[in-house]
């Protein structure tokens, strides 16, 4: 009988002593779990980052070696997909292997000049530009010598790169494929190309912080009133560009920043010429959720006059009504966009921080 008892303690104990292990173990098998117990579950990656992307064996046999680190190089530099400008350059001039005119030398029939192909007038107006002159074109010094030749792979795809960022790669990939050769016949060959150059088979797009993203963003915002003007900025993800738009169907580039901000109660200029000198301007790497991001738009803008704008949801990342044939409002990367100018603050703005202060105390 005391036995029978004892066993049946010692069958307890042991039990307890399983039990209490597995409360303890069992959150750290949850958080190291092997790869193929979390097989089939969708998870969103709400991190900018960039994916590395290897070179399949096709990419590595038909892409001189020299090119491919240009490739790689430019794309990571500018953040752009490195098999996107590899497959334009393959699909232009063979990575300049092509004899015909224009590759070298001159420019073709359509006025096109280098190994990535680009009109005279879209490089900056001479083939070769000295990088301390005043141009409006994506002559880029890849090299360090001092001067953007369009002949000269690395400036060449240095440019390409920023003309292709500029026009909304890497998330809007086909469109900034169709602004750099406007046919889509282009665009579905450039983007086979690219698969068949990447490991993966894929054109890899950051993500574009998805529905799942939204809340995390939110509750990370600086303030309750950030909180609200990110909540409905997101809200508008989807809708189309409209020049001179504020809602409720359709924004421009300021008006969607002017509505967000309405809707938390505060009323900020309405373009981006008024809303650039209006907040409090401040150091890249200070930014912060809730502020303005800046970028010059081409023709009839500048440093000191920016035509476009974003609204910064998280660090570098900003949602943006870029342009019409740019597709519907988006959360998209800023950093290493190379027409950004810089940062502001609205909510430090005098008349902003009196409007706080009505907010909080109705009575004053």
């Amino acid at each position: 009988m005391n036995v029978s008892r004892t066993r049946l303690a010692l069958i307890i104990g042991l039990a307890g002593g399983l039990l209490l292990v597995l409360v303890i173990v069992s959150p750290m098998l949850l958080i190291s779990m092997p790869s193929f117990l979390s097989e089939g579950r969708t998870t969103i990656d709400c991190e900018d980052t960039a994916q590395v992307e290897e070179a399949s064996d096709s990419a590595a046999a038909d892409i001189p070696t020299d090119y491919l680190e240009l490739y790689k190089k430019n794309g990571e530099k500018i953040g752009v997909q490195w098999s996107i400008l590899a497959a334009v350059g393959k699909r232009e001039t063979d990575h300049g292997r092509s004899t015909l005119p224009g590759v070298k030398s001159g420019t073709n029939h359509a006025g096109a000049a280098g190994p990535m192909q680009f009109l005279i007038s879209t490089w900056g107006g001479k083939a070769r530009i000295s990088m301390s002159s005043q141009f409006n074109g994506y002559a880029s010094d890849g090299d360090g010598d001092g001067v953007g030749d369009v002949y000269n792979p690395a400036d060449a795809i240095l440019g390409a790169a920023k003309m292709l960022k500029r026009n909304g790669a890497p998330e809007d990939v086909r469109q900034a494929l169709f602004v750099y050769n406007r046919a889509w016949w282009y665009v579905d060959q450039v983007e086979g190309i690219a698969r068949k150059y990447a490991k993966s088979g894929e054109v890899k797009v950051p993500p574009q912080a998805e529905e799942e993203c939204d809340d995390p963003l939110i509750e990370a915002a600086p303030s309750d009133v950030v909180s609200k003007i990110l909540k409905y900025a997101l809200e508008q993800r989807g809708k189309p560009y409209l020049w001179g738009g504020t809602g409720p169907d359709a924004f421009d580039c300021s008006g969607v920043i002017y509505a967000a901000y309405k809707e938390a109660g505060l009323l900020i200029p309405r373009t981006t010429f008024g809303q650039w000198p209006f907040g409090v301007k401040v150091l890249e790497g200070q930014e912060q959720p809730g502020d303005l991001v800046f970028f010059n738009a081409g023709p009839g803008t500048s440093a000191n006059s920016p035509g476009h704008v974003g609204l910064v949801v998280s660090k570098g990342k900003m949602l943006e009504a870029r342009c019409r044939l740019c597709g519907p409002i988006k959360v998209t990367s800023y950093s290493g966009r190379a027409s950004r100018v810089g940062f502001t603050r609205p909510l430090q703005n005098p008349d902003v921080l009196e409007q706080l202060k009505k907010l909080q105390n109705p009575a004053l």
